[in-house]
């Protein structure tokens, strides 16, 4: 079936779909089950045994003990990859060498060398690809988009966010041990900053030049539970500033777990307006927002509603206020380009561009040097 000229269901292929739970389990599987022109299908793990227990337990039809088994089912359209980030890679090839499209889970490549690579596999393969930045599908992230792109706030002169991590703070979830070292691309660089900068520059723009510090603050953190001490080799306080296209200043400073006062703050500032969104913490891509603004005369912000508009998928209604719905509003933007054609979802190419600006990041941090 070639899903973009048939009217028949996407059929999902999801690897990493565990019985005991994750990210697969809390986002892509409700997802997924809540929008219509979508057939959850196969899903594989790291053995039958493992897989056999997933399906059972989400009664999914085709259970493969190996990625490779999946990919390989004529029975499976769509492969979304749900697993470590160092693992991406693998499973990326197979599905694109079996022509297979792919919905990729940020970060997409471990280091923007590997996401450049995979970019140009995609490419080569002609096939579609999505990049899991659902943070600009977000319902206020698009809304905070149109609203500047409308004039609410004039020209933009600045913008800075302020924002925790969540993750990489004094302690850490023994499932989540091996986001501890930088070498395997899962930091808080790659994910909540990753996902933010992408929606800031979603929309407001690129930078142009950048000055980044870098530095882990907690070089030694403790199990959760335990006590145990571990090593941390991830960057645990990333402050960014540079200039964007249109000539706005901007500054984001990420700090690792949560903060007593602010963990989400954003204002963009312009010659006509203000706007100011807060979260509960820094992961945009499944915080739940708020947003106010201020132009004109105004002296003081007031909260500004989110129109029903933005909420334009109704099978997702049971999924406000969940990680879900967000990774939903994104299967929906990539069900419509794979049936239409469109390009609505952000794909490999753009994937590996985003990974390429954390590159960036990463090299001034080192060299203390601003970078064009």
């Amino acid at each position: 079936m070639n899903p973009t000229t048939s009217s028949a269901p996407v059929r999902v292929g999801l690897v990493g779909l565990s019985a005991r739970g994750g990210w697969a389990a809390q986002a892509h599987l409700p997802a997924l089950r809540s929008l219509k022109g979508y057939e959850l299908r196969a899903l594989s793990t790291s053995s039958a045994e493992s897989a056999r227990a997933a399906g059972e337990k989400y009664t999914v039809p085709l259970a493969f003990g190996s990625a490779a088994e999946l990919v390989a089912s004529d029975e499976v359209d769509l492969v979304v990859v749900s697993v470590r980030v160092p693992l991406h890679r693998e499973v990326i090839l197979a599905a694109l060498g079996a022509g297979k499209a792919v919905l990729c889970e940020w970060p997409l490549g471990n280091g923007a060398a590997e996401a450049e690579a995979l970019a140009a596999a995609a490419a080569t393969a002609q096939v579609r690809t999505f990049a899991g930045l659902q943070a600009r599908s977000a319902p206020a992230v698009r809304h905070i988009r149109d609203l500047v792109a409308d004039g609410y706030v004039g020209e933009v002169l600045s913008t800075s966010v302020v924002a925790s991590g969540r993750r990489w703070g004094a302690t850490f979830e023994p499932a989540g041990a091996y986001l501890l070292d930088r070498q395997n691309g899962g930091t808080m660089l790659t994910i909540p900053f990753g996902h933010t900068v992408d929606a800031m520059a979603h929309v407001l723009g690129e930078f142009t030049d950048i000055s980044a510090t870098l530095a882990t603050r907690r070089p030694v953190v403790h199990e959760e539970g335990t006590g145990h001490a571990a090593p941390m080799t991830v960057h645990d306080q990333v402050a960014v500033s540079g200039r964007l296209a249109s000539g706005a200043v901007a500054s984001l400073h990420f700090r690792a777990g949560l903060s007593r006062g602010t963990n989400f703050h954003w204002e963009i500032n312009g010659t006509e307006g203000d706007l100011v969104v807060t979260g509960d913490h820094g992961h945009l891509q499944q915080a739940a927002l708020g947003l106010r603004g201020a132009r004109g005369t105004a002296t003081t912000i007031a909260e500004i509603p989110l129109p029903d508009r933005y909420l334009e998928v109704p099978e997702l209604a049971g999924l406000r206020g969940t990680p879900a719905y967000n990774v939903g509003a994104q299967y929906a933007q990539v069900h419509a380009d794979l049936s239409q054609g469109t390009a609505f979802a952000p794909d490999f190419t753009h994937g590996a561009r985003r990974q390429r600006l954390l590159d960036v990041i990463e090299r001034s941090g080192s060299s203390g040097a601003r970078v064009c």
